[in-house]
């Protein structure tokens, strides 16, 4: 606003003096906002992530009664020539894509059946989530009794078809990886069909009548109406299953222990079992540095992908 000075001149005021504030400048009233939810992330997920990092380069162990002292890259340079350790990451990554990719076509086919009109859709949708509903542990004790071979169910029904009974099913070296492996699939299941189904039903129905009335078939809708418009939530909820099924722990703890002769033990398992079996803080985490490096290249590939996919879109 343009003032007169006692000599006659015009001046323009200042934005500073009427009170105006920069809108480039965060509004200090938004971080009181925010803090309730950053104050627990960075206490509970970054502040011991850090101390974690820090802890690899030491030679930190439990009940020792020298001080910890800092080693540099000695603990990765072990990790290097650690067989077990390297065993348990294949196993890791095999778990992870066995579970992951059986997971994503089961929910796949259940969130188109539960997105069609059905009697009772709303009781099917309840039943379907179930297993999520459920804590891992409770999971893991109860598939141990559907597994256990002297009672238990699938062995009693393999008896009742004349298929042989018995069977103990977590202790083979053969059936073990995969037995937990169904496990893991049946109990992530919901999770993905939740987020499919939601992704199914943001779909306009206009495109498919419309396909259908160019006479396109099922499947030809499915790959050019369904699959493109669910393609981004497939994408994002696979890369998670693939981080989180990698980090299992509970599950596979409760079903197996990483037994028999490791055959299950993940990687989250071996770095536990060095922590709190063998007393090596120092060397469990650099194994989870490394397990945490892993996690961020799949995030980066997930993320480079996503932005490739949106430029060529």
């Amino acid at each position: 606003m343009a003032l007169v000075s006692a000599t006659g001149r015009s001046t323009q005021r200042s934005p500073r003096t009427t009170g105006a504030r920069d809108p480039a400048l965060p509004d200090r009233g938004a971080w009181f906002l925010v803090l309730p939810a950053l104050i627990p992330i960075l206490v509970l997920s970054v502040g011991p992530l850090l101390y974690g990092i820090l802890l690899a380069f030491t030679d930190s162990q439990s009940g020792r009664t020298q001080p910890t002292q800092w080693i540099g890259g000695l603990n990765f340079q072990d990790l290097l020539h650690d067989t077990l350790f390297w065993e348990s990451f294949r196993i890791g990554l095999v778990w992870a894509v066995g579970v992951t990719v059986p997971q994503f076509l089961l929910a796949l086919g259940l969130a188109l059946l539960l997105n069609q009109e059905l009697r009772l859709r709303w009781l099917a949708r309840a039943l379907a989530i179930i297993p999520w509903a459920m804590p891992e542990v409770v999971v893991g004790i109860m598939w141990r009794l559907v597994y256990n071979p002297d009672a238990g169910v699938l062995n009693e029904t393999l008896h009742d078809l004349g298929l042989g009974s018995g069977h103990d099913w977590l202790s083979g070296l053969g059936t073990a990886l995969p037995a937990v492996v169904v496990v893991g699939v049946w109990a992530g299941m919901p999770q993905t069909t939740v987020a499919l189904l939601a992704g199914l039903q943001s779909t306009p129905r206009e495109l498919h009548e419309a396909a259908a009335v160019d006479g396109a078939g099922a499947w030809s809708r499915f790959r050019t109406v369904t699959w493109p418009a669910l393609r981004p939530v497939a994408l994002a909820i696979t890369a998670l299953n693939l981080i989180w099924n990698f980090n299992s722990f509970a599950l596979v703890y409760v079903l197996t222990n990483g037994g028999p002769g490791g055959r299950t033990r993940l990687p989250m398992l071996f770095a536990y079992e060095e922590a709190f079996r063998y007393g090596q803080f120092g060397y469990a985490a650099a194994m989870g540095c490394v397990m945490v490096a892993v996690i961020s290249v799949l995030l980066a590939l997930f993320l480079v992908g996503r932005l490739r996919g949106g430029d060529d879109a």
